[in-house]
């Protein structure tokens, strides 16, 4: 397949059908806590071994795109991402199996994202790769807003497994589209030949490794927020009738379409403005939310939503501009493995902040608590504050 757009089109359609179930755990939480009774902390450890399982596969899957086609590697994730979910349809019973099967599940994620990242890359140089990086790390979130959407209602008509076997067909559809869709190509060998999982050239680019730490304090906030907000949600309409406004998924799924148009403008603003002054702005305005909104819980639930919307919508602003200084810093050759750095980094992050959030509301009152959700959300406030600094200390040629 020829053409910058029609690739970049593809690309980002297999990458919504593989990632319907990411965050299929998150939106059915509730639903969870009532069938299988988990604790916080419990609920916060399967919500984050999903991108722990990620963060153990990404240093191999993504840095063997230096060696072979990332077509390749990305059919083999979306394989495994497909049995993961049909798996948890099937078998999960309760928080270890369900532990294993998220576990294989952020796996497949790991030979899917970053893999059809480079795909893309290896298949478009020039003025509008820059363009197209921004559109497919924008289609993140759409992914996961309707992830959220797709659970949420598949999950209230047909039950929770149900809505996992939709993830696990969807995903089989993204890999017979990359399959057919996309030629076979030879990957760009690096400069000077190094070791598989050998990531000292990547530690020694300070340029990468700044937007790198960037994106690791940027997924940990994305991440913590996203697995819990339903949650918040539907404590936040406890307090009230809900008069009209939409379901907690709704808003979720509603959260991550604006927050497409934000990843693109902020990737637009970082190559007009500066990226590293970009980035550092919208971070430190990202923090800045974060300190406050766990405690307008109780406020009027329209209120709750609109702040928790403009709050997610926020948030994404940096994601595109952090990756696409990640993909412009590495050296040739070496883009596989410093993607698998920068997907290990942001991913391994994306663990802690759901698994923090959780542990932060056990000791500080529960869900139940108003305190205990504006403690919660505030760390995230304080560990996105520390991007702008790796942004500034390493951040420069």
């Amino acid at each position: 397949m020829t053409g910058v757009v029609a690739l970049t089109a593809v690309l980002c359609l297999a990458q919504i059908l593989t990632m319907l179930g990411v965050f299929a755990f998150p939106a059915l939480l509730p639903t969870f806590f009532a069938e299988w009774h988990l604790s916080n902390t419990e609920a916060g450890w399967i919500a984050g071994i999903y991108f722990a399982g990620h963060s153990i596969a990404v240093p191999v899957l993504s840095s063997l795109t230096d060696r072979i086609d990332a077509r390749r590697v990305y059919m083999v994730g979306a394989a495994l991402a497909a049995v993961a979910a049909a798996g948890f349809a099937f078998f999960a019973e309760g928080f270890w199996s369900a532990m294993v099967f998220r576990l294989f599940a952020g796996m497949g994620l790991a030979g899917t994202y970053m893999p059809g990242l480079r795909a893309l890359t290896d298949r478009c140089e020039g003025p509008g790769q820059t363009r197209a990086v921004a559109f497919y790390t924008a289609c993140f979130s759409l992914a996961t807003g309707l992830s959220f959407l797709m659970a949420g209602e598949v999950g209230r008509m047909f039950g929770w497994r149900a809505a996992f076997a939709v993830a696990a067909v969807a995903t089989g559809l993204g890999l017979i589209l990359v399959a057919v869709a996309l030629s076979p190509l030879k990957p760009q060998q690096a400069l000077v030949p190094t070791r598989l999982l050998d990531f000292r050239p990547v530690l020694r680019n300070r340029l990468a490794m700044g937007y790198i730490l960037g994106y690791a304090a940027h997924i940990w906030e994305l991440f913590g927020f996203r697995s819990w907000l339903v949650v918040f949600l539907v404590f936040a309409l406890s307090f009230h009738d809900q008069g009209g406004w939409p379901s907690p998924t709704t808003v979720a799924t509603i959260a991550s379409l604006l927050a497409v148009a934000t990843s693109i403008g902020g990737q637009e603003l970082a190559t007009r403005f500066g990226r590293r002054r970009v980035v550092s702005a919208l971070m430190l305005a990202s923090a800045v939310a974060a300190v406050g909104i766990g405690f307008t819980a109780s406020l009027p639930y329209g209120w709750v939503v609109v702040l928790a919307v403009a709050y997610a919508t926020l948030m994404h602003a940096d994601s595109a501009a952090l990756t696409t200084g990640t993909v412009l810093a590495a050296e040739p050759g070496r883009r596989g493995a410093t993607l698998a750095m920068h997907s290990l980094c942001g991913f391994g992050a994306g663990f802690l902040g759901p698994l923090a959030i959780g542990v932060v509301l056990d000791l500080a009152g529960g869900t139940g608590s108003v305190f205990a959700w504006g403690l919660a959300f505030a760390s995230l406030g304080v560990v996105v504050a520390l991007g702008p600094l790796a942004l500034f200390i390493l951040g420069r040629k």
